[in-house]
């Protein structure tokens, strides 16, 4: 590390702690070319607008495809070394059988971008150390130990930048093969320790593996893994961080290169004290996304990240496109993953995918890229995005249920509309809307045109101005009150996110209470549930207005373990404002975790 280097990385560490994005503030010194907040957005800029990335797990453990010795091997694909316990010799042995020959870097290439994506992260190493490029750190790579021996990264990062796609490299921290790690104390690879005196040796060689990533493949993010040993600290997240951010100032890192966490639950902007750029939830999206804090979500389209025989558990295309809003609509990015075969072929079941979201993209993609969240708690039939720019502001309206009277209501928008249009309609014909009390009304044709998810284009006046409290009810009636929209009253009750979690939880206090108000349309007679977890058992009730219905909670002994309680039933007599209160009863109270209310309509 150079003098320069080193008084950098003082003053960014220093930002670090006080919770700043890693190179937002590296001190006065105006020598060291400080990254400043609109610094930081121009770097992050092509990623923000993005919002969808190609995920790809390859490497020898495509071979196996989850059986060794004939035997199946439960788990992830890409974990078979470690879950099956192969020694590294006979893991070695893997390599001889590698000959990808249907690799087609430019097949793979088209795809990403037919499919609507905007980049493409790939395993150049994963977990057991075998390298997908030609490593002059090692001979345990595609080119010194297969009979292919060719790189295989360099030509599919030129197939991606030929169609204008960018292309990124995954990296494992932890290394089952290098010599410097040795396996647990319970013999299995995951998690390694590292032996006495060989840290720096690994680091050196990982910096020498990263920098022949950046000058050969010139990759545009650095996604890390593998981060959890605890030969791993924080300290050297900030220090490889820094090193990269030197070799190439444009580079993208994710939070993995650190001890942040994962999912960051619950975090806002300035709890950021980790290193790296985005944070990552793994197979999960966060119920109120991430404010403040970039994001991506990476996601499998079936059970395995890498390739698996036997795993036919795919997503519906419905579910693939319906979570790719889901998470735009929320501020953060989708990396759906593929998991090719050991001869180099994208699996059909995933290409079937792609393609299918690919149809839906062509036609709704300017839904999604370069939007922001959406500015509503909730809506019943779908999902909003948003786009502003100096003409205005569009809501894109992602609608999953097309209402049956063809009246969409948008709930609580007071601004006037200047323009309202369907993205599948090609005459782009406008749309007629209404204002009411609840709301904009758009007028929508009998049938949705896509069933998965129509997208209305909602040009609107002025500066948004919206009632929050709108909450409305679902086609069918029901009124679903989500912990995520919930006001809490008290100093410790609060809403946590996460996964097993997006409840109101730390209800220790008796006396603390929760409360939603929303807007009922169709009022009657309600069927109450609540969906909560408990270690043990107490009572609480629910009270609307002079009613107030008495329950227990139930002891699903575990505080992430929720199921429904039926709590009774209850009126609402007439439209307009209500509001619901969730209250202890202290006689016989002990703390639970509360997921949500449901009020459905009584027969």
């Amino acid at each position: 590390m150079t003098g320069k280097l080193s008084a950098k990385y003082g003053a960014l560490l220093l930002a670090a702690l006080l919770g700043m994005p890693a190179l937002a503030a590296a001190g006065e010194d105006e020598s060291w070319n400080p990254e400043t907040a609109e610094q930081r957005d121009e770097r992050m800029a092509w990623w923000r607008d993005a919002r969808f990335g190609m995920f790809i797990h390859w490497g020898l453990y495509a071979i196996p495809a989850g059986v060794w010795n004939d035997q199946p091997v439960p788990g992830i694909g890409e974990w078979i070394m470690d879950r099956a316990n192969i020694p590294v010799e006979d893991y070695q042995k893997l390599a001889a059988r590698f000959q990808p020959d249907k690799f087609d870097a430019d097949q793979w290439a088209r795809l990403a971008k037919e499919a609507g994506m905007k980049y493409v992260v790939i395993t150049s190493k994963h977990h057991d150390g075998f390298c997908l490029f030609d490593s002059k750190a090692t001979d345990w790579d595609v080119v010194d130990a297969t009979p292919y021996g060719r790189d295989l990264l360099k030509p599919l990062a030129e197939a991606c930048r030929k169609q204008g796609i960018k292309f990124c490299t995954y990296y494992s921290i932890m290394d089952w093969h290098h010599p410097s790690q040795q396996r647990g104390s319970d013999a299995r690879y995951n998690p390694t320790k590292m032996l006495e005196g060989r840290k720096a040796e690994y680091i050196a060689y990982m910096k020498k593996q990263l920098r022949e990533l950046i000058e050969t493949c010139d990759t545009e993010v650095l996604w890390f893994d593998g981060e959890w040993p605890s030969w791993w600290e924080e300290s050297d997240g900030r220090d490889l961080y820094l090193y990269l951010r030197e070799l190439k100032p444009s580079l993208i890192i994710n939070n993995r290169v650190g001890k942040g966490r994962r999912g960051m639950e619950g975090l806002s902007g300035g709890d950021q004290q980790y290193a790296g750029d985005f944070g990552t939830p793994e197979q999960q999206i966060p119920a109120t996304g991430l404010p403040g804090v970039d994001w991506e979500s990476c996601m499998t389209m079936n059970d395995t990240w890498g390739f698996k025989r036997d795993d036919h558990n795919w997503k519906s295309d419905e579910t693939l496109i319906r979570n790719l809003v889901d998470i735009a609509s929320k501020g953060g990015n989708y990396l759906l993953n593929v998991g090719p075969t050991a001869e180099g072929e994208i699996p059909a079941p995933s290409v079937e995918r792609l393609q299918a979201i690919g149809r839906w993209m062509k036609v709704n993609g300017e839904s999604l890229y370069g939007t922001q969240a959406s500015p509503f708690k909730q809506l019943p039939w779908g999902r909003c995005t948003k786009k502003s720019d100096a003409t205005g502001t569009t809501l894109y309206l992602h609608v999953f249920h097309w209402p049956g009277d063809g009246r969409l209501l948008v709930p609580g928008l007071k601004n006037a509309i200047t323009e309202a249009r369907l993205l599948a309609d090609p005459n782009r014909a406008a749309l007629k809307t209404s204002a009411t009390d609840a709301g904009c009304v758009v007028h929508l044709p009998d049938a949705a045109p896509d069933k998965i998810c129509s997208v209305v284009a909602l040009q609107v006046q002025g500066d948004l101005d919206i009632d929050l409290t709108a909450t409305v009810q679902r086609p069918d009636g029901t009124i679903h009150l989500a912990a995520s929209d919930a006001t809490c009253h008290g100093s410790q009750i609060r809403y946590e996110a996460g996964e097993k979690r997006d409840n109101i939880g730390f209800w220790l206090n008796p006396s603390e209470w929760v409360e939603w108000s929303f807007r009922v349309d169709r009022p009657g007679d309600f069927a109450v549930s609540a969906m909560i977890a408990a270690e043990a058992s107490g009572q609480f009730e629910i009270v609307v207005g002079d009613q107030r219905l008495s329950a227990a909670a139930p002891a699903t002994g575990d505080y992430g373990r929720f199921t429904v309680v039926d709590v009774g039933r209850l009126r609402i007599g007439s439209p307009g404002a209500t509001r619901l209160e969730v209250r202890a009863v202290p006689a016989g109270w002990r703390p639970m975790n509360l997921k949500s209310i449901t009020l459905k309509p009584a027969s």
